[in-house]
């Protein structure tokens, strides 16, 4: 059975960045991201983060096998060209603590041929620092959208090196699938390899980050069942990152605990 790993992520609810990342060394999670999301004075930002700072990530990280990865700023998107500082920073910052994998939104508006145009600059960049990149679907980004991209993604030879972040609570809210993810899963092209998770809930209302089997789930986990299954179909085996920083932070614990019991439960395929 392939593995996956299970983490947690900043926030900017917390009082600092490196609180969620004690929480996740102190209570034996094996992966965490760090997302820079600076709102006004709350939140921070990868430019905050001096050479002292990112050692002690990489040495924390190595020493008890986090696997890190590093969410672009939501200020980031590659199809402006006044953000592209922004990226180079995350990536930067990525390099310097050692993430396998940088996660980036999908911004569908111009269509494919000009959001991979504008991504492939950092996808070599990402590529030749040895940094995995995932895309994100967003709550207006449809399986189409991803069909497009990884379809010229693969025609110019980036198949290996970037996939999709499969945001669960994202293809909840998304349109044609709303309050259906595996609908949405369904609909996408079987040969996007899905390499990072998202794993929060919503009632299909609004993009409220809920814990894990704090919403649907925990009334009726059959859906998260069947999302299981076809990531197994699917063969991954990367991190799960519970976006989210709850109170208490316990309700983290509790939802890695029984995602990871769901996922190795016996006779699961």
């Amino acid at each position: 059975m392939k593995k996956i790993r299970i983490g947690n992520q900043t926030s900017f609810s917390a009082p600092t960045p490196l609180l969620p990342f004690e929480y996740a060394i102190e209570n034996g999670f094996d992966a965490f991201e760090w997302f820079p999301d600076r709102h006004g004075a709350a939140g921070w930002d990868s430019g905050g983060m001096d050479a002292g700072i990112r050692r002690y990530i990489r040495d924390r990280a190595a020493a008890h096998d986090i696997a890190l990865s590093v969410h672009v700023s939501l200020q980031g998107n590659p199809l402006e060209v006044r953000t592209h500082g922004i990226i180079l920073r995350d990536i930067e910052f990525a390099r310097d603590i050692g993430a396998g994998l940088l996660n980036i939104h999908l911004y569908a508006e111009k269509g494919p041929d000009d959001y991979v145009a504008a991504l492939m600059p950092f996808a070599r960049l990402t590529a030749e620092a040895g940094i995995r990149l995932s895309i994100e679907n967003t709550p207006l980004t449809v399986p189409g959208d991803f069909n497009s991209v990884f379809s010229r993604l693969r025609d110019l030879g980036m198949a290996a090196h970037a996939g999709m972040c499969l945001d669960l609570g994202h293809a909840n809210l998304c349109g044609p699938t709303r309050n259906d993810y595996l609908r949405f899963i369904d609909m996408l092209d079987p040969r996007i390899p899905v390499i990072h998770i998202h794993m929060h809930e919503n009632f299909g209302d609004c993009d409220s980050h809920l814990p894990l089997f704090t919403g649907p789930a925990g009334r009726d986990p059959l859906g998260l069942s069947e999302f299981i299954k076809r990531m197994k179909e699917r063969g991954f085996s990367g991190s799960v990152i519970l976006e989210q920083w709850p109170q208490p932070p316990l309700l983290l614990n509790e939802a890695r605990d029984r995602l990871y019991y769901m996922w190795n439960e016996k006779g699961a395929s």
